[in-house]
């Protein structure tokens, strides 16, 4: 929506009980002025990646052969965000948590950012 102040932070969770493979990395996006929220999950997989401070730095997501998006730069942020948007993802009321790897192979052929 044009005119819309939206907000986001990046966030890392792990679970406990069931290990390693259980973290993910979360965008939370929100409009200001609205308790609304959607949660973007990326969970690691044989063919995806998430940063976990060893090998890569930051808000990194990415595939094995290294094209990535950073959830630091706004760019990214705001390709996942307009893809959401265009998807009808972005809940009127409460959060919403959805698995952000489709909306990533969405953008990332055409946000320039990442990359080897």
């Amino acid at each position: 929506m044009r005119g819309t102040v939206y907000g986001w932070c990046f966030g890392h969770r792990h679970d406990r009980v069931r290990g390693y493979t259980a973290c993910s990395s979360t965008l939370t996006l929100w409009r200001t002025g609205n308790r609304a929220c959607l949660r973007l999950l990326f969970r690691p997989a044989s063919d995806r990646a998430i940063a976990d401070g060893y090998f890569d730095e930051g808000a990194v997501v990415r595939l094995p052969d290294r094209e990535y998006l950073n959830l630091h730069e706004p760019g990214s942020v705001r390709a996942l965000l307009d893809e959401a948007l265009a998807r009808g993802l972005f809940p009127t009321t409460g959060t919403a948590e959805v698995d952000g790897w489709p909306l990533f192979d969405a953008v990332r052929p055409r946000h320039p950012s990442g990359g080897a």
